[in-house]
């Protein structure tokens, strides 16, 4: 049983809104760099984009079960398999059209009007606003230095006696939008065990899973079976708009997920699933594109200290800095849209992400290439000057 607010307002996604800005700069001729969003440079894995080539060519494009391809949860059970060496039956996994999908039908199904999910601040701002929009109540907690940039049980508990909530949902991101955080197994299973102990579902966003670059990668589903774990072909397999991603359930949950998913979207795009089963095979090429990343990663950690800025938080894995940039401005908002419009380099203010401290910060992507992320540093270097 679930209800929807009457809220009709989001907070702004302000990455989204320097990305529209950007893209206007651009087409009106200027030399734009854009380190606002976590878009990939890279295209989709070539057996990918053959595997599509040839389905448009047969014209077989139609709708599927609502939770996807036997086809495709069976490629992925092999993907859990083969990296985590876990047995994970097909009929437990679910399609959905991107990992933001994924959320809306976690959240839908687990929560009503009401409950209170707790959320890392900083974080993903979406995880905040689609809470908000269904009615359900955000605790952000606080995650510094002192809690290893991630949740714990210990600040899970302080949160909820400061605010007086009940927790009927966590939500951790393991690597972390902005941050970088790698969430070890140890933490994971702090926390999983938190959650089985207190009645309280467990939803693990996995997206920048094959992005970590420091710790150790884990997946909750290694240490617990009632996790409700999302993931998406958009961050490692370079393909944001093909909008498709997975969910792997309880058992339990698997039918009302699908009751849910067969209302909103009827089916994910079938060509997307198609084009997915066959990135799964391409783990070589795939990973060839991380050695760039990590190229990147490696630069601005060199680089972007000595221009003036300090880096808030490990960049262990996925593909962000997250700047403290107190030492030009406290208004991180204003600061970058003068990067933008003065040096055409797209940055997202920290405001998306913390909305009590997110103006003493900045998030620079280093997804892009390694020509255009080398360019964009000495740019930002010559205009702090």
């Amino acid at each position: 049983m679930f209800s929807i607010s009457k809220r009709s307002e989001v907070e702004p996604f302000h990455a989204m809104d320097v990305l529209a800005e950007a893209t206007k700069r651009r087409a009106a001729g200027h030399p734009v760099i854009s380190m606002a969003v976590g878009q990939p440079s890279h295209p989709a894995p070539q057996a990918a984009l053959e595997a599509a080539r040839t389905a448009l060519t047969e014209g077989r494009i139609g709708y599927t079960d609502a939770l996807g391809t036997a086809r495709l949860k069976s490629a992925l059970a092999w993907h859990y398999k083969d990296r985590h060496g876990l047995e994970i039956d097909p009929k437990r996994i679910a399609i959905t059209t991107g990992s933001s999908a994924g959320f809306n039908l976690a959240f839908l199904s687990l929560f009503d009007a009401g409950d209170a999910v707790a959320i890392a601040r900083p974080g993903y701002p979406a995880y905040r606003n689609i809470l908000g929009a269904l009615g359900l109540k955000v605790l952000e907690v606080a995650v510094t230095a002192e809690t290893h940039f991630t949740l714990t049980p210990q600040s899970l508990e302080a949160a909820q006696r400061e605010s007086g909530m009940t927790l009927k949902g966590v939500l951790l991101a393991s690597p972390a939008n902005p941050t970088g955080t790698v969430t070890g197994r140890d933490g994971l299973k702090a926390l999983s065990d938190y959650c089985a102990a207190h009645s309280i579902a467990f939803i693990s966003d996995e997206i920048y899973h094959g992005l970590t670059f420091a710790g150790e990668e884990a997946s909750a589903l290694e240490l617990t079976d009632e996790a409700i774990v999302i993931n998406s072909f958009s961050k490692y397999y370079c393909m944001t708009g093909w909008r498709i991603g997975w969910m792997v359930l309880p058992e339990r949950l698997v039918r009302p997920i699908e009751r849910v998913a067969q209302s909103l979207y009827i089916s994910p795009p079938e060509l997307s699933q198609i084009a997915a089963t066959a990135a799964l095979g391409a783990g070589a090429e795939v990973d060839r594109y991380k050695a760039s990343y990590a190229a990147n990663r490696d630069l601005l950690m060199r680089r972007l200290p000595q221009i003036g800025f300090s880096i808030a938080s490990p960049m262990d894995g996925a593909f962000y800095a997250y700047l403290d940039v107190t030492r030009f401005t406290n208004e991180s908002m204003g600061f970058a849209k003068r990067m933008l419009a003065e040096i055409d380099v797209a940055a997202t203010p920290g405001l998306d992400f913390d909305p009590l401290e997110g103006n003493r910060t900045l998030r620079l992507s280093y997804a892009g290439s390694e020509a255009e992320i080398a360019e964009a540093v000495e740019r930002i270097a010559a205009w702090l000057k």
